[in-house]
């Protein structure tokens, strides 16, 4: 079976599903917060060695019906690099249904139209895109490469191209100083451009990334405590009122409490959900089983 290049991730939904590197690292790679992929040097693998590996998951796995595109942000590859990856993965599993991958906002708004419209009807149609927040100012602190406006911009660009995308977020991203700015910047951004899938995470600082997360915040930061981030969760929740519904989980393993539901459909009960875990920590998830 295929030999991954460590270390390897990917979103929970993709747990059951092929992973084929067609990137290693994460071409951006300076927000603040991630410590990912910090020990590899961002490459583009040869196309000859990712047809080989698809090649052998194929003799392995031949009813494999969803692919996910690692490392980072797959997406930054030219779309006639990805096309090619696509067009093999679809002859070697016949019965693929879904192409996925990592994708920064800018690299949507550097495909043209018609280049991500093509990408959908090679299958590659879901992007995992970090938000992360609302709050301009906060996504200059992280060094997201990113603002309120191109998060917007390119949310709306890949659903007009007809790709759904599954945003996150990550509570407490602001500490206490800035979390009003935090929630109600992510929540202005949220009910103003089409997502498919909303997930939050809750913010983790490796030691390393600590220091230089702290560094770039340029300002005392204090992190929040369980209470005030389920303060932000409820607060989030209650306040979306999104273009389109929105399937909504907080079920990665950096979160204390794991949610399930669709806004705004399922609003009360999820915030029925959080206000018992305000009133009873015993239903949130134990210190020692959270993790990136």
């Amino acid at each position: 079976m295929i030999q991954y290049d460590m270390p390897l991730y990917r979103p929970p939904s993709e747990g059951n599903n092929l992973i084929i590197q067609a990137t290693l690292g994460c071409h951006f790679n300076q927000c603040s917060f991630c410590s990912m992929y910090k020990q590899k040097q961002f490459e583009a693998r040869p196309l000859e060695q990712v047809f080989t590996e698809i090649t052998q998951a194929a003799k392995a796995w031949p009813d494999a019906q969803r692919v996910f595109l690692a490392d980072g942000d797959a997406l930054t590859l030219p779309t006639e690099h990805l096309i090619k990856i696509a067009k093999q993965l679809a002859e070697k599993f016949p019965k693929l249904t879904r192409v996925s991958c990592y994708a920064n906002p800018s690299d949507i708004l550097r495909k043209t139209d018609e280049e991500l419209a093509r990408l959908r009807d090679h299958k590659l149609n879901l992007l995992y895109m970090g938000i992360e927040s609302g709050s301009g100012t906060i996504l200059k602190k992280i060094t997201k490469g990113a603002s309120p406006r191109s998060i917007r911009a390119a949310l709306e660009k890949a659903y007009q191209a007809g790709l759904k995308v599954s945003a996150t977020v990550i509570l407490g991203l602001g500490g206490k100083a800035l979390s009003e700015e935090h929630i109600n910047g992510t929540i202005e951004l949220l009910n103003s451009a089409p997502v498919s899938y909303l997930s939050t995470l809750q913010l983790f600082l490796e030691p390393n990334e600590e220091i230089e997360f702290l560094r770039k915040f340029a300002e005392p930061f204090e992190m929040q405590d369980d209470a005030a981030i389920l303060q932000e969760q409820r607060k989030l929740v209650g306040g979306i009122n999104p273009p389109k519904p929105v399937i909504f989980r907080s079920n990665h393993a950096s979160n204390a409490l794991a949610l399930a539901g669709n806004l705004p459909k399922d609003r009360e009960r999820l915030l029925a959900q959080i206000d018992q875990a305000l009133a009873n920590d015993h239903h949130l998830r134990p210190h020692y089983l959270r993790r990136l």
